[in-house]
């Protein structure tokens, strides 16, 4: 059996700048959406700007990452073939490609599961839904409470860590985050949710908090961000009822804001001395937090709150200048002031949408779950400037190799540029 069909389409890698920046993490380079990348396509489709495209088998619902001229994803499928279903004995996987054509390099087994399907996962989730980090010629794959582990750049095995085991609910989203030496991720569970981190090098624990929260329902699905306030290094972990930022050293809190809402899944943004982000269910609010406060903050550090259609439950926000904008999970895009949540437009552009939306070259990428593809201009005034469709479901947010954008479909991934 193979697993992997590369489908070429187009002869060549045209003219794309492999390695000019690359992409080693969920959302890019700075953890921001924001690519450097000049050209990317507006338009595209099945068989229009396509350098290639790769077939994937299973489900899977990382995004790629891209270090010089390879790619990386994580991967599910089922042991004996490829049904996107996952019934059975499931294979988790990491897997390189090739960026100048997507043909497979290698194909790595990290976790043979025996009928993961007992554990239940929601029907929008994956067993490989985090994207992984890349570091010093190191892999980092991080898949929940299946464990987590550390590839060379062959493929090799580095280490293997499935000490932390918790019992999900809905299964795993979150990414890991890497801040000197140490891999954090969050552990939103059902039960007893905490927050951890492993050393880089050997994958040991180095610590592990429990989540402080009153939630009711402690599942969240959040990936931390990194930021630093006054030389001192923070990583910011959202979860069910509250956000806190911790020192990466320890563990140990600095601050805290607490509101009500429970399976928070986006990324924070930083900008303008505030983080930006929602709340989670039932009803998501957005929220800007200044982050130089001490201790619990809710009363005096919220800047504003943005309250109805437009915050997002899933995809994170952008941070462009002055402005940061939200796609909600409806395909309502907002726009608004970052200092003080006045919004200067908001118009229905996708689909139903869990992707993180990506920005380059003064264009927002909005990629939705039937595969329609947006190109919004950024600005205080609506301009749409490109409608695409991909007809293949799609949840993973994009990334960008040189001035090509990758998109994740549920069967394939897609290279896609002006040719």
């Amino acid at each position: 059996m193979r697993w992997h069909l590369l489908t070429a389409v187009g002869a060549l890698f045209m003219g794309g700048d492999v390695g000019a920046e690359d992409w080693p993490e969920f959302r890019g380079p700075r953890a921001d959406g924001h690519s450097q990348a000049v050209g990317l396509p507006v338009a595209w489709g099945p068989s229009k700007n396509v350098v290639w495209k790769s077939e994937l088998p299973g489900k899977a619902w990382s995004s790629p990452i891209v270090v010089g001229e390879r790619i990386y994803l994580t991967n599910a499928v089922t042991t004996d073939g490829d049904s996107a279903a996952l019934e059975g004995d499931v294979s988790l996987r990491v897997l390189a490609l090739n960026a100048s054509d997507g043909a497979v390099l290698w194909d790595k087994e990290v976790f043979k599961l025996e009928k993961p399907q007992a554990l239940g996962m929601h029907q929008k989730n994956s067993y490989a839904s985090a994207t992984p980090v890349f570091a010093d010629g190191k892999i980092f794959a991080h898949f929940g409470h299946f464990g987590t582990v550390c590839l060379d750049e062959s493929g090799g095995l580095l280490w293997k860590s499935t000490e932390l085991a918790y019992a999900p609910v809905h299964g795993n989203g979150g990414c890991p985050v890497l801040v000197d030496g140490l891999l954090i991720f969050l552990a939103d569970a059902g039960k007893a949710p905490f927050m951890a981190a492993l050393d880089a090098a050997t994958g040991e624990v180095r610590w592990k908090k429990s989540r402080v929260t009153d939630a009711r329902r402690t599942f969240s699905f959040s990936t931390p961000l990194v930021i630093e306030v006054g030389g001192q290094k923070q990583v910011v972990c959202p979860g069910s009822n509250g956000v806190s930022a911790l020192n990466p050293l320890d563990g140990s809190e600095i601050w805290r804001v607490n509101y009500e809402g429970y399976s928070v899944v986006p990324r924070p943004v930083f900008g303008h001395g505030m983080i930006f982000m929602s709340t989670g269910y039932d009803r998501a609010k957005a929220l800007a937090i200044r982050v130089d406060g001490k201790g619990d903050v809710t009363d005096s550090h919220v800047a504003w709150e943005m309250t109805g259609r437009g915050a997002p439950l899933t995809p994170s926000m952008l941070l462009i200048g002055d402005e940061v904008y939200m796609v909600a999970d409806n395909g309502l895009v907002t726009c608004a002031d970052a200092m003080s949540g006045k919004v200067h437009w908001q118009e229905r552009v996708a689909r139903q949408t869990s992707a993180s939306p990506l920005y380059a070259d003064g264009k927002i990428y909005v990629q939705d779950e039937s595969g329609g593809g947006y190109v919004l201009e950024a600005g205080k005034k609506f301009k749409l400037l490109g409608t695409n469709d991909l007809d293949d479901r799609s949840l993973a947010s994009p990334a960008v190799v040189g001035n090509r954008l990758l998109i994740r479909t549920q069967q394939a991934l897609w290279c896609l540029g002006e040719k």
